[in-house]
C-alpha cells in the first residue's frame, strides 16, 4: 500500500513539474548550451583563419604594418577570453566576449579594405580562397548567433512568465545573458576609403577608422 502511495505521489509530482514549466526550462537550458557551443565553434573557425590571412597579406603588403598588427592584436584578445558554457550566465563576461569579437570583425574589415589597393594580392588564389572562407564563416557566425539569441529568448520567457517564474524560483533557474548589440554596428562597420583626401590624423592610442590613399593618375 505504501509503495503504491509513493508511486502515485511521484507520478503527481512528475506531472506537476511538467505542467509548471520545469521540463521546458531544462530543455531550454540544454538548447542554449548546444547553441552556445556552435557560436564558439564558428568564432574559433574564424580565429583559425586569421594567421594564414595575415601572412598572405603580409607577403604582398608588408607596409600595412598597423593594419596587420591590429588584426593580430584583436585575435590575441579574443583568444585570451575563455568562452566556457558558464559564460552565458555572466552578462558582463558575455559583453566582454562580444566586444572582443566585434573588435576582431572591425580589424578584419579594415584589412580587407586595404587589400583593395593591391591588385596582385586580390588575384592571388590563396588569398581569394581565404577570403571566401572568411566570408562563409561570417555567415555561419550570424546564423549561430541568431539561433543562440532565439534559444535564450525562449528560455528567459519561460523563466519570467507565470507560473514558470515560481518554478524557476524554487529550482534556481535564472535568466541567461544575451548578446549585446550596443555599439556593435559601429564596431563592425567597415571603414570608409577616400582615394583623394590626405590621410587624417588619428587620435593617440586609437586605431584609424578611415584609410586614405593617394589618387591614381
Amino acid at each position: 500500500m505504501k509503495r503504491i502511495f509513493v508511486t502515485a505521489l511521484l507520478l503527481v509530482a512528475t506531472l506537476g513539474l511538467g505542467g509548471c514549466g520545469y521540463n521546458t526550462m531544462q530543455a531550454g537550458d540544454q538548447q542554449i548550451k548546444a547553441a552556445w557551443a556552435e557560436v564558439v565553434n564558428q568564432y574559433q573557425r574564424r580565429a583559425d583563419l586569421v594567421p594564414n590571412l595575415v601572412n598572405t597579406v603580409k607577403g604582398f603588403a608588408q607596409q600595412e604594418k598597423d593594419v596587420l598588427l591590429g588584426v593580430t592584436e584583436a585575435r590575441s584578445k579574443v583568444g585570451s577570453i575563455q568562452a566556457t558554457p558558464e559564460l552565458v550566465n555572466d552578462a558582463a563576461a558575455l559583453k566582454k566576449f562580444s566586444a572582443a569579437q566585434g573588435e576582431l570583425s572591425s580589424a578584419l574589415s579594415r584589412l580587407l579594405v586595404v587589400t583593395e589597393n593591391y591588385p596582385q594580392l586580390k588575384s592571388d588564389a590563396n588569398f581569394r580562397e581565404l577570403q571566401a572562407q572568411l566570408e562563409g564563416t561570417e555567415n555561419r557566425i550570424t546564423v549561430a548567433r541568431n539561433r543562440y539569441i532565439k534559444a535564450v529568448q525562449e528560455y528567459n520567457t519561460a523563466v519570467v512568465q507565470f507560473p514558470g517564474n515560481i518554478t524557476a524560483m524554487i529550482f534556481g533557474f535564472k535568466e541567461k545573458a544575451q548578446f549585446t548589440v550596443e555599439n556593435e554596428k559601429e564596431i563592425s562597420a567597415a571603414p570608409k576609403v577616400d582615394f583623394a583626401a590626405p590621410p587624417a590624423a588619428a587620435p593617440v592610442g586609437s586605431p584609424p577608422n578611415e584609410y586614405s590613399v593617394p589618387a591614381t593618375k
